[in-house]
């Protein structure tokens, strides 16, 4: 791994920092309909440097963990942590993710250079358990009982602004449901 100051980090570089928010709204699966989640969290990304895979490939890292928080009850419903990478030579995004629940994602998507009407970088990456590039991986009970099927991520960064929304389709309950989550962080 290199230095960071000698990275290009690409649209990943208005990321890095300590991001807080209390807009989150959280919509999940419930046996019998779906459950409204107001959330508060914090994401901190770290930079992590350049990486270079099979001598060829030359990436950029940054790691992350988000904390987030219920509204009604201040207790953690979710902890993820994970990379975001860009191959300035692909214009190729990654986003690599876990959470606790047995369940791993590598999504990935073009970084097209589109912009906001604000000017903010916009990312997006996705994922299906069945794509053969970008993929899903869970535990067996998981995958029988809560099966994530796809994962969408889009983010909008810059200006001291962060705002994201995220869509998992979910076979649960004996039905596919699409949970989504989106909030609105500034810059600390």
């Amino acid at each position: 791994m290199s230095e960071t100051n000698d990275v290009d980090f690409g649209p990943l570089t208005d990321l890095i920092g300590v991001w807080t928010g209390n807009q989150g709204v959280d919509v999940a699966p419930e046996p019998d309909g779906t459950e409204t989640n107001p959330y508060f969290e914090t994401i901190t990304y770290s930079a992590v440097g350049g990486v270079t895979n099979a001598e060829t490939q030359n990436l950029a890292a940054i790691h992350y963990r988000q904390i987030v928080l219920r509204k009604s009850d201040g207790q953690i419903f979710h902890d993820e942590t994970g990379y975001w990478m860009w191959d300035a030579a692909s214009q190729t995004v990654m986003h690599s993710l876990v959470i606790p629940r047995a369940v791993c994602v590598l999504a990935g998507g073009e970084y097209t250079g589109e912009k906001d009407p604000d000017g903010r970088t916009i990312i997006r990456v996705a994922a299906k358990v069945d794509d053969d590039n970008w993929k899903i991986i869970q535990s067996p009970f998981m995958r029988d009982n809560a099966s994530t099927t796809e994962f969408r991520h889009e983010v909008i960064v810059g200006n001291g602004r962060l705002s994201y929304s995220e869509t998992t389709m979910l076979d649960i309950y004996g039905k596919s449901f699409e949970h989504t989550d989106s909030n609105e962080l500034v810059l600390s």
